[in-house]
């Protein structure tokens, strides 16, 4: 009876590490976004890579336009950060090889402070939450974003100062 162990072992450690990476490149998804890094943002994608916002008011388009949306829209909020939890990973198939895709389903929290005169004020936080989907392929140069949608489930704004 042949000794499957090596193969199954190695199996299961290529599993592992394309889980790391995944982790990976959502965190730097994240931090991308809340650094204001567009640069890096275009670089999370796979040349074909789309990315959906209208939920929470933004817009739809590839990776090079939701950059340029994202760093005039989020002028408005020099203080931002993501939590990114609750992360549901699947791997897929592209190509009739296993794991060529991924599918990351995950819950995100996004306290954010608005801008007063450009710079982060004293002003009660946006807060807003809902959950993300990202798409991803594997290309020659590691993961990559296909896909982000998000879907933004709730919001709390400022209360509106009180009247004397």
């Amino acid at each position: 009876m042949p000794n499957t162990e090596p193969m199954t072992q190695r199996v299961e450690l290529a599993t592992v590490m394309d889980r790391l990476a995944v982790d990976g490149l959502i965190t730097e998804y994240a931090v991308a976004v809340d650094d204001g890094d567009w640069e890096a943002y275009r670089g999370l994608f796979a040349p074909a890579g789309r990315a959906d916002y209208r939920s929470a008011g933004g817009i739809e388009g590839d990776a090079r336009q939701v950059a340029d949306w994202l760093a005039e829209s989020m002028r408005l909020f020099p203080m931002r950060q993501h939590l990114i939890v609750n992360r549901r990973l699947r791997f897929g198939i592209l190509e009739q090889d296993t794991g060529d895709t991924a599918h990351v389903q995950a819950d995100y929290v996004n306290p954010m402070r608005f801008a007063q005169d450009g710079a982060a004020s004293a002003a009660p936080d946006f807060v807003c939450g809902g959950r993300y989907t990202f798409g991803l392929t594997r290309t020659y140069d590691g993961w990559r974003l296909s896909e982000v949608v998000v879907r933004e489930k709730w919001r709390r704004l400022p209360e509106p100062a009180a009247t004397r």
